[in-house]
């Protein structure tokens, strides 16, 4: 998977990740170490870009629900758990929409797994760029 960071500004300053191709086993923790390069640098908003996904397995969930929880503050979960880790983002759905990270321009076959896991309810999705900024 190929990753890509812009700047965009809002009312506040937005950091959007491009993904392309497929975030799976082989590719969720680079996505998560970006994720955390962007955050100790400073970013509080973030917008994925989802345009070119073309695939997201069990992995690459775990990977939004760490990004997730980095841009909220929290501790990350052990990736390395596994199954528990999936099971810790059930608990947290019941926390409410994601304020933090937004996602953008899901395609359908991505979003139909956001569906089935419950992430749906849990982040935001856009399928315009400005609104999505103009949301933070």
């Amino acid at each position: 998977m190929q990753i890509t960071i812009s700047q965009k500004q809002g009312r506040e300053p937005v950091t959007v990740i491009h993904l392309d191709g497929k975030l799976d086993s082989t590719s969720f923790q680079m996505l998560i170490d970006e994720a955390k390069k962007l955050y100790t640098a400073g970013a509080r908003h973030l917008i994925m870009d989802m345009t070119k996904l073309s695939y997201i397995s069990s992995a690459g969930i775990v990977s939004l629900h760490s990004i997730a929880k980095l841009f909220r503050g929290e501790a990350l979960p052990n990736t390395d758990a596994g199954w528990n880790a999936i099971r810790s983002m059930e608990r947290e759905r019941a926390g409410g929409m994601q304020q933090q990270v937004k996602l953008f321009n899901v395609p359908v076959e991505v979003r139909s797994v956001l569906d089935v896991v419950g992430f749906s309810a849990f982040f935001e999705m856009y399928a315009d760029l400005d609104q999505a900024i103009a949301s933070f």
